[in-house]
C-alpha cells in the first residue's frame, strides 16, 4: 500500500540499522529492537507482546516521541518532563506516514499517565481564553478518579476519531469489563478512520479481531496469530483446569 492510497496515517517503522553505534547495548539490545528492520502496521490496529522487559515499551515511547508526542505522554501539544527517562531510539527511527493527515492524536503511558493529569491542572490554572483542557476529559479533574477510572475518561471522551492512539498498556488499571469496553470503544473509533498501536499483556485486548499481533521473541517481532500467543494458550489453560494449573504451580520451584 503506498503513502497516497493508504487511508490509514503511519504506514511503517524503520529501525537505520546503519547509524545504530553498538547492538550490545541499550535500547539496541532488547529485543524488540535488536532484529528490527522495517515493522508494517495495520491500517487499523497493531499489537506488540512479548515478556516484561522485552522492549515494547521502549519502542512504542520511541514511535511516538518519533511521531511528535510528548514521552511522558499527551497530545503533541503536552511540553513537559519530570524526569528524563525515554531512550535516544526515536532518533534512529524513520517513520513511513501517508498524505494523510491525523486530525487527533494521544500517547498513553500507563506508568506515567499520573503526570499528564498533573500537567492538565497545572495548565488549567493558568488564565486562558479558551476553554479548560479538562473539558476534553468530561470536565472531572483526572485526580479525583481512580485510575481506571481516569483512563476510561481519556478513551471514552478525549479520543475523538480520525487519530493516531499509541497506548502502552492501556489494560494496567482496567478490570475485564472496562476492557471489554474499551475493545467496543476501538472498534468505534476505528470506524470514524482511527488507527491504534497498542502494547499490552492483556488476552482481551489482543482479541480485536481487526489486527496484526507482532510477539517478540529471540528473533525479533515476528507476526503471529491470537490463538499462537503465550498470553492466549496460558489464560485458556488456567480457566480451563485451574485447580489442576494450581496444582502444578504450586509444586514448581522457583527458586
Amino acid at each position: 500500500m503506498s503513502s497516497l492510497t493508504a487511508e490509514h496515517y503511519l504506514l511503517d517503522i524503520k529501525l537505520r540499522r546503519e547509524r545504530v553505534p553498538s547492538f550490545d547495548t541499550y535500547p539496541f539490545s532488547l529485543p524488540a529492537v535488536k532484529e528490527l528492520g522495517t515493522l508494517k502496521l495495520h491500517p487499523k490496529v497493531t499489537f506488540v507482546i512479548g515478556e516484561n522487559g522485552s522492549g515494547k515499551s521502549t519502542l512504542l515511547e520511541a514511535i511516538a516521541t518519533a511521531w511528535g508526542f510528548n514521552p511522558e505522554g499527551g497530545t503533541k501539544n503536552f511540553n513537559f518532563g519530570t524526569r528524563r527517562s525515554h531512550s535516544e531510539l526515536h532518533a534512529f527511527l524513520t517513520l513511513g506516514k501517508s498524505v494523510k493527515r491525523a486530525k487527533d492524536g494521544f500517547f498513553l503511558r500507563a506508568e506515567s499517565f499520573f503526570n499528564v493529569a498533573t500537567e492538565i491542572e497545572k495548565l488549567d490554572a493558568e488564565p486562558a481564553n479558551a476553554p479548560p483542557i479538562i473539558a476534553s476529559y468530561g470536565m472531572r479533574s483526572l485526580h479525583e478518579q481512580s485510575h481506571g477510572e481516569s483512563f476510561f475518561a481519556l478513551i471514552m471522551k478525549r479520543f475523538g476519531g480520525n487519530g493516531l492512539y499509541i497506548l502502552d498498556e492501556p489494560e494496567a488499571a482496567l478490570s475485564p469489563s472496562r476492557q471489554l469496553a474499551m475493545l467496543a470503544r476501538i472498534h468505534q473509533l476505528v470506524g470514524m478512520k482511527s488507527q491504534f498501536i497498542i502494547a499490552t499483556h492483556s488476552p482481551i485486548l489482543m482479541a480485536y479481531p481487526e489486527a496484526d499481533l507482532y510477539q517478540i521473541g529471540e528473533s525479533g517481532l515476528v507476526r503471529t496469530s491470537y490463538e499462537e500467543t503465550e498470553h492466549f494458550l496460558v489464560t485458556k489453560a488456567f480457566l480451563g483446569n485451574p485447580a489442576r494449573q494450581l496444582a502444578l504451580l504450586f509444586e514448581w520451584d522457583v527458586r
